[in-house]
């Protein structure tokens, strides 16, 4: 019997349409396979590289004439400098703490280099910023100054060099104390001394760093590089002292009756070391200290481009971000003040840069303010981890993407129990435990030689800024010791 054709066209009948059905899936379903047994994208690395009592003089912050910091403003121009970067404090613990865990000192407890921070009932069971890397996949190693040098946190590393409970190798000692002249000084010394940089604790770190940075690894790292110097005592190699000719110091603009039309416990804070900046005037010492510190800067920016050249020639050049920040700022003299310690503009300003290759343009300047405590969350959102809850910080993601993005959050830095400065873009306002208070206008008084917090004009300006301070203190944490020399207590 001969069939006939159907009267539906060959290409249109239900068993033509089911074929051509089954053909697509069976492609579709090879070519996710393909996708999924394809290699994922590796996640990429971090860098995270700590400097100890940098201020902001350093070449592409205009920070001082004369400079020499090559390594630093080429680290510049690789990523994003923030321009008005302050830290939560101007100590090293508790500014270490702060971006470390995510909470400013008023959360936490921890306000001095004295204090614990896992004594800390805030902290004690908290995840540091590796510990998140860690539970993510990461493996975290670090080497020196990360951590306040007497509180490590063995738990925040899978390893660290030279060792869990130490920080650092030792640096070598000039025969003699005090290289500068000013006795019963302690640390607060400096000078040139004969030994090699290969010599210098910092330096052995950054070998560490280096080698870290050659191998080949099984799983993305969180790798930490922590460089102590400009922290006193300023010994420094010759040959960098050398670079900083003493006839050709310039030394920082100072008001003889700064300290006049400033609330006592302010007054107080500087007059802790005020001793300091009478001491090396009747030593005859400022030009010889800014250059010993200059010198600092210098060999802490040699060690910064050690690492980067270590990074561009290994492995992970092409898949590694870099984040660059020191702990707070320094003073040399201004407010007859020299060291940290307040919360003043020299005390409270800090480094910060960070470079993500395909995130932003390179050589991008934010003039927004930030604060150290955003490093946290901006990195937990640039690595694509689980948010962490509870953080006082804000991810500086969208800054990076778009530096002129609108950005109202001011910088909150504390000094001590009840004592917090505000900076915004055009104020800095200070209130003390005892509610007496400071206001400067920084476009017209970038030096805050000039307090006008009681000045008519100035009252909504300080009650808009009265509105970021923290709204409770913790406690203190017990102290472990007592406060540290130059700290006020």
């Amino acid at each position: 019997m001969k069939l006939e054709p159907s009267s539906e066209s060959s290409t249109d009948s239900p068993l033509t349409r089911r074929a051509a059905i089954g053909c697509l899936t069976a492609a579709a379903l090879t070519a996710t396979c393909r996708r999924s047994t394809a290699a994922p994208t590796p996640r990429r690395n971090l860098l995270f590289i700590a400097i100890d009592d940098l201020n902001d003089w350093i070449g592409c912050l205009n920070g001082h004439p004369g400079v020499i910091t090559p390594n630093l403003d080429r680290l510049a121009r690789r990523g994003t400098l923030f321009t008005s970067a302050h830290c939560a404090a101007p100590v090293c613990n508790p500014s270490r703490t702060a971006l470390m865990y995510g909470k400013r000192p008023s959360t936490s407890g921890v306000y001095t280099n004295a204090q614990p921070h896992r004594r800390s009932s805030v902290l004690e069971n908290a995840a540091t910023l590796p510990m998140h890397f860690m539970e993510n996949g990461y493996r975290a190693v670090g080497g020196g100054k990360i951590f306040h040098e007497a509180y490590p946190d063995p738990r925040s590393w899978h390893d660290y060099f030279p060792a869990q409970s130490r920080t650092k190798p030792p640096d070598p000692q000039p025969e003699r104390k005090p290289l500068n002249g000013i006795p019963n000084a302690a640390n607060f010394d400096w000078g040139g001394i004969p030994n090699s940089e290969k010599e210098m604790g910092d330096y052995k770190v950054v070998d560490w760093a280096s080698a870290e940075l050659s191998k080949s690894q099984d799983k993305p790292f969180f790798l930490a590089c922590g460089i102590w110097k400009p922290h006193l005592p300023w010994y420094i190699p010759q040959k960098y002292i050398d670079m900083y000719p003493l006839d050709k110091i310039t030394l920082p603009q100072v008001k003889d009756d700064d300290l006049d039309d400033i609330p006592p416990i302010g007054r107080q804070m500087a007059i802790t070391n005020s001793r300091d900046h009478e001491r090396v005037k009747k030593y005859k010492q400022w030009e010889s200290g800014v250059r010993s510190y200059l010198a600092a800067i210098t060999f802490a920016d040699a060690q910064v481009g050690r690492v980067l050249d270590a990074l561009d020639a290994g492995p992970h050049a092409k898949n590694t971000n870099i984040v660059l920040w020191s702990d707070h700022g320094w003073h040399l003299g201004e407010k007859l003040h020299w060291r940290k310690f307040s919360l003043w503009e020299r005390s409270t300003r800090n480094v910060l840069m960070i470079s993500a290759p395909g995130l932003g343009k390179a050589g991008t300047r934010c003039d927004r303010t930030v604060s150290l405590l955003d490093v946290y969350p901006t990195l937990t959102e640039m690595f694509a981890l689980p948010r962490r809850e509870g953080l006082d910080g804000r991810s500086l993601m969208p800054l990076l993407k778009n530096p002129s993005a609108r950005w109202d959050h001011p910088a909150i830095t504390t000094y001590l129990r009840g004592n917090h400065a505000v900076r915004d873009a055009h104020w800095r306002y200070i209130r003390y435990n005892d509610g007496t208070e400071e206001l400067y206008d920084r476009d017209q008084d970038p030096n805050e030689w000039t307090n006008i917090a009681a000045h008519p004009t100035a009252q909504k300006a300080k009650q808009r800024l009265a509105r970021y301070l923290p709204p409770t203190d913790a406690p203190d944490v017990a102290r472990d010791q007592p406060a540290p020399e130059g700290e006020a207590a």
